[in-house]
Formats: structure tokens, C-alpha cells, sequence
């Protein structure tokens, strides 16, 4: 690492499934930082152990990291070079990280993000929905304003994409068909990168259907087209009359 006055913070993307997916890049950033932060120590220490890295980490989540974050401005105003981690895939996606990123920017600090694993970009590649442009909308509220965003969302019209639950799927693609239209293409992929691994593809309609008489475990990434492409499909459709 760069010998600095100040220390460096490092985001570290871990896999999302298959530990095959980590980076040399990635264990190396690891094996030489001074202070590893983990969103849970307990899902990180099995992932550190497996890769060598013999190093404590501290817990660092969205319930402590106001607290926590001026002492690792300290830390790094001391030289030392920290590294952030979250259970699965890229700091600061859908996982804490923001906050920590923007306060040590505040005192004109370094701050890495190194490329890595993330579960949105293979659900949207494999949905096979348009990919040159995308909304990324994380998790819906889960109840006050959720109605106001999806009725937002039912006028976008690039590809949408949201992280959902098990026990929120079917909800939500309820409230797709409600308003999005039971016919809006989507996909939902699921424990991406892992053993069972699968992604449906269809209509809305057709993967509520799906998912009602199917396994509803794992992590979903729910991809939907935007209305600028059922005006494009639409349209095909005319052509062919």
C-alpha cells in the first residue's frame, strides 16, 4: 500500500455466493490493511479464515456507524489504512457504507473502491431486458411511501431494477401486476452465483404464478422492462399486422 501521511479507506466488494468470485486484488487490500470493518463479524469471520486473513475485524452496520465513523477518521488521520466490508457484494449497495464514504471525503481523505462482486449487474445482463440504460431502485419502502414510488416507477422508462426478500416476493409482484400491468416483461433471479442459482423470466403475471407454487428462499433481484420498451414492443407487434 501507498505510504501516505494519512491512511487510505478501501472498499472491498466480497462475493455474493461462490467464493470463487473474490479477487487477488481484494485479499491482498485485506491482508495488509490495519483495521478491517465488517456490517457482522460472524458472517466475515468464516469468509477471512477461508482466504488467510488472520485479522479481527470490527463490527461496523447501519445501527453503529454514525457512532462509529469519527474514530475511523481517526485512525486514518493516524496513518492507518482501513478497509470496509459488507456480508455479500460491494460496500454501500443497499449496505452501509455511504455514510462512512461521504464523512471521510469531508476531511479531504483517500477513499478506494476497489471492483468487485454485486448482485444487480448479472440479474440485469441476464434478464435479457435492455441494459444501455437502468434504474437501480435497491429496496422499496417498506411501508410509508412505497405507493408513491411504485406509482413513480410505473412511468420509467429505462429498466428497473429492485432487491426484494422471500417473504416480500409475491407482495410485490402483486403490486406489480397492479401497477406496472400483469403483461410488463420482468425477470427475477435468485441466490445468484450459488448452487441453486436460477433466473425466471416472463411476464409479471407469469413469475407470481412461478414463485406461488415454488421455493421462495434465497436472495431475490427483481429486473422489470420500462415503459419506453412495451411502447417499443408494442409497436413490433403493429408492424407484423
Amino acid at each position: 500500500m501507498e505510504n501516505n501521511t494519512s491512511g487510505k479507506l478501501f472498499l472491498v466488494p466480497t462475493p455474493i455466493g461462490n467464493l470463487e468470485d473474490m479477487t487477488f486484488r481484494a485479499i491482498r487490500i485485506l491482508k495488509e490493511a490495519d483495521v478491517i470493518l465488517a456490517e457482522d463479524t460472524r458472517t466475515s469471520a468464516p469468509l477471512l479464515k477461508h482466504f488467510g486473513i488472520d485479522k479481527k475485524a470490527y463490527s461496523h452496520h447501519q445501527h453503529n456507524e454514525h457512532k462509529a465513523t469519527s474514530e475511523i477518521i481517526r485512525f486514518l488521520l493516524a496513518g492507518q489504512n482501513v478497509a470496509l466490508i459488507s456480508d455479500a457484494g460491494t460496500p454501500a449497495i443497499s449496505d452501509p457504507g455511504f455514510f462512512l464514504v461521504r464523512e471521510v471525503l469531508k476531511h479531504d481523505l483517500e477513499v478506494e473502491c476497489l471492483p468487485g462482486a454485486t448482485a444487480f449487474v448479472p440479474a440485469l445482463v441476464n434478464s435479457g431486458l435492455p441494459t444501455d440504460a437502468f434504474v437501480f431502485e435497491g429496496f422499496l419502502p417498506v411501508k410509508k411511501g412505497r405507493q408513491t414510488r411504485l406509482k413513480k416507477l410505473a412511468e420509467e422508462e429505462r429498466t428497473i431494477i429492485l432487491y426484494e426478500s422471500p417473504h416480500r416476493l409475491l407482495k410485490t409482484l402483486e403490486e406489480f401486476e397492479t401497477y406496472f400491468g400483469a403483461d410488463r416483461q420482468a425477470s427475477v433471479s435468485r441466490e445468484l452465483t450459488k448452487l441453486y442459482e436460477e433466473t425466471i423470466r416472463g411476464t409479471v403475471s407469469e413469475i407470481k404464478s412461478y414463485y406461488t407454487n415454488n421455493i421462495l428462499k434465497g436472495e431475490f433481484v427483481i429486473c422489470v422492462a420500462g415503459r419506453a420498451e412495451v411502447k417499443k414492443s408494442r409497436s413490433d407487434d403493429e408492424g407484423y399486422k
